[in-house]
């Protein structure tokens, strides 16, 4: 149940990363967050997918 949990909030992570107000001299780091929070996200929803499937057939 743990697992589950931190997949859960590293996707949510991901989320927060894409959404990010960057102030004017960060700004160059945009597209950088942006590229991380996509893999992030997509990541860690394979993994809570895989997990799922597992946990369904009994592995």
């Amino acid at each position: 149940m743990e697992l589950i949990l931190l997949f859960l909030a590293a996707i949510l992570s991901g989320f927060v990363l894409m959404s990010v107000e960057l102030v004017s001299f960060l700004s160059f780091l945009g597209p950088i967050f942006d590229i991380v929070g996509s893999l992030a996200m997509i990541i860690f929803s394979l993994a809570l997918l895989f997990t799922a499937l597992k946990k369904l057939f009994n592995r």
